[in-house]
């Protein structure tokens, strides 16, 4: 039962219109992508005249502007074309294989977020990046499993237009959760025609997905979608299936004024196959399950609504949004000493939430670059339950708390061109955050922390082809177990890179160093759930990235690119609690950070026609020695697996294949004390896309 105050409803109504109030006190603009993602061009000069004023703003300005070759940041642009012909088995894999993010897929449902990481950060369940879908935050605040749980799978493939990934927390724009960095999605904002595709795969993989849409010109647009996906899974007793809906809709309301609507809809149901042991893994007995019982369920709903005004130098922009969400899993665990789970016993947990949000910003353009100041403001109501559990039946409770954050901030950022050939990108947040714990047999808590974080960066462009960029930047997240301890102080980090960029002749590279020094580091258990906090860690290393066209016949196209990060993670000062509960703590100084590896890698050849009739695509993904949670000193061996995939163009059909995991390679997602989720093997896969 959930735990609610008689006056609840309207101190939450009156705390959020307070704190937008604060921030947005005329709502005259909005926070909508600065430039029109399309499937098919403007007609009238209204919109042209928009865009063109809009695309003036950095990327760092705008929190769903695409990514520049020209900006003081570290960052990976993926198109559309090259999501739907990626072999993926899910949100979190496509990545993978698209960017060169680490992940460490957890393998119990799709709604039981996996880990993605950057630059060393172990992000359990993907915390500590945080993911924006068209302006609208998908981490979810005080929840009891961890703190920022972020669920990729809200993803809808067919409605993204493309996707950036910025690495460090170098934007003004994001706040809370990103630590490691954004991952920024902009879907499609208009299309003509119809788009039905369906797919089928192995191990029992069918999908069907229906997209439509409208483009009349200044009057709007909008993209309407369904789709569905089901598989047997290559585990028994994981099969899951997923449902989704997608829609979007802009129209000018004048010609400086234009407004904007999305939804996205997601549900799934899955079974989970639970652990294997290190023997099992190593014998590939992956038939082993752990309770028939175990699995779970998933919903989530977002809206948003965006308005934007451009008059001459000013663009003002401004979106709310509300979200609702609630998520059920039963889990078993071998024994593990941890807390709630890793008793051996299944596990019941339930977080039921729903939120509003709002951001505003306004943006001057002058001679030599623009400013933005801005602020948001956020509210989150989450009820979370724990029980133990026997084949979903409820034997005793473990935790029952309602956690509810209020959050809000001021920004600024600007760009400046300082002569032709020096840019300077500075900017600050200051963020507040309210947490208020009610746990349902035990006295209410409340605590409010504030923090500051400035942000600067510089490019200088040294030849036509060439440019040297570094920044500075602070970022910060909410501590795991919040929802318990609202005093828990959070975490902080100092994060500096620099490097060289080029771009010349369809050639495009870059090299990054970067080094995030992190305060009140905690470290997570995804397992056991068991939390260490207090120390301090580093995070060091090497970024490459390139892309090269290669010689070929005038027919044909072809490139090699790469993403690649050498990575040197290790505790400064962290002593965890014992596995057992007891004996001595696990001294952790000088240590690997649990749950990276030493690199990660991801090299790819393309070569297809020019006229885009077909594309033929090989890439392989690489992970380097491995620092298993809760095994201090232990480092795995990497592991690297291939991938094919092609294109063809047939009239208004247009069919892909592809092969992930070619040679099946047997790897482990996640490792934590002594307990293994492996890899999926040779995965196979088939669509028929046709356009009307």
């Amino acid at each position: 039962m959930h735990v609610h105050h008689p006056s609840s409803a309207a101190v939450r109504a009156l705390a959020f219109i307070l704190a937008f109030a604060l921030f947005a006190p005329h709502l005259l603009g909005a926070q909508t992508p600065a430039t029109d993602t399309t499937r098919a061009p403007h007609a009238d000069s209204a919109s042209q005249r928009s865009d063109t004023a809009a695309h003036r703003l950095a990327p760092v300005t705008v929190t769903v502007a695409p990514a520049e070759q020209t900006a003081p940041v570290s960052a990976v642009h993926v198109s559309a074309a090259v999501i739907r012909q990626t072999p993926a088995r899910n949100p979190y894999d496509l990545l993978r294989q698209t960017a060169g993010v680490e992940i460490h897929e957890q393998g119990q449902g799709p709604g039981f977020a996996s880990d993605a990481s950057l630059r060393g950060f172990s992000s359990d369940h993907a915390t500590d990046l945080a993911l924006w879908i068209d302006g609208v935050p998908v981490n979810e605040p005080v929840n009891g499993h961890s703190e920022g749980y972020n669920d990729w799978n809200v993803l809808f493939p067919g409605g993204v237009q493309d996707i950036d990934v910025i690495r460090g927390p170098t934007s003004a724009l994001f706040g809370n959760f990103a630590l490691a960095g954004v991952v920024n999605v902009r879907t499609l904002e208009r299309m003509r025609g119809t788009e039905v595709t369906a797919s089928g795969g192995s191990f029992g993989r069918a999908e069907a997905m229906v997209l439509t849409g409208f483009d009349h010109g200044a009057r709007g647009g909008g993209v309407i979608g369904a789709r569905f996906q089901r598989e047997d899974g290559f585990r028994p007793n994981s099969g899951y299936d997923i449902s989704q809906g997608h829609a979007r809709v802009v129209h000018d309301l004048s010609t400086t004024t234009r407004i904007d609507g999305g939804v996205e809809l997601y549900g799934g149901d899955w079974r989970s196959p639970g652990f294997l042991s290190e023997d099992e893994f190593t014998r590939g007995q992956y038939d082993v399950v752990s309770n028939p019982t175990d699995g779970g369920s998933k919903r989530r709903a977002q809206e948003r609504v965006s308005l934007r005004v451009l008059d001459g130098n000013l663009l003002w922009r401004s979106t709310v949004y509300a979200t609702q969400s609630r998520w059920q899993l039963f889990l078993t665990i071998p024994p593990a000493g941890g807390q709630f789970e890793g008793t051996g016993s299944q596990t019941e947990e339930i977080d039921d939430r729903d939120g509003y949000g709002a951001t505003t910003a306004l943006t001057l353009f002058h001679d030599r670059g623009d400013v933005t100041v801005g602020g948001e403001s956020r509210w989150d109501d989450s009820h979370y339950h724990n029980w133990f559990s026997t084949a979903r039946q409820r034997d005793s409770v473990q935790a029952l708390v309602t956690g509810q954050q209020l959050s809000g901030a001021l920004f600024v950022q600007s760009s400046t061109r300082l002569g032709e050939r020096l840019r300077l990108d500075a900017g600050a947040r200051l963020d507040a955050l309210r947490t208020r714990s009610l746990p349902a047999n035990d006295a209410s808590a409340s605590d409010t922390h504030g923090i500051f974080s400035p942000k600067v960066g510089a490019i200088y462009q040294m030849s036509s082809a060439l440019s040297a960029f570094a920044n500075v930047s602070r970022g910060f997240r909410s501590p795991d177990g919040i929802i318990m301890d609202p005093s828990l102080a959070l975490i902080t980090e100092w994060s500096s890179e620099g490097g060289v960029k080029l771009a010349r002749g369809g050639v495009s590279a870059s090299a990054t160093l970067f080094r995030s020094d992190v305060s009140n580091e905690q470290t997570f258990n995804p397992v056991t759930l068991e939390t260490t906090a207090g120390g301090a860690s580093r995070r060091q290393g090497l970024e490459l990235d390139w892309r090269i066209p290669l010689p070929a016949p005038r027919a044909i196209v072809a490139a090699f690119s790469g993403d690649w990060t050498f990575n040197d993670a290790r505790y400064r000062s962290l002593t965890a609690v014992a596995e057992d509960g007891g004996g001595p703590a696990q001294v952790l100084d000088g240590l690997r950070v649990f749950n990276t590896s030493k690199y990660v890698g991801l090299s790819a050849l393309d070569i297809g026609a020019a006229s885009g009739r077909w594309l033929l695509r090989a890439d392989a993904v690489f992970n380097g020695p491995y620092s298993p949670f809760d095994e201090p000193g232990v480092v795995l061996p990497g592991y690297g697996f291939l991938n094919l995939s092609g294109q063809l163009q047939v009239g208004r059909t247009e069919l892909d294949a592809g092969i992930r995991n070619v040679f099946s390679r047997r790897y482990p997602e996640v490792v934590a004390g002594g307990l293994y989720s492996p890899g999926e093997p040779r995965m196979l896969r088939l669509t028929v896309r046709v356009r009307t």
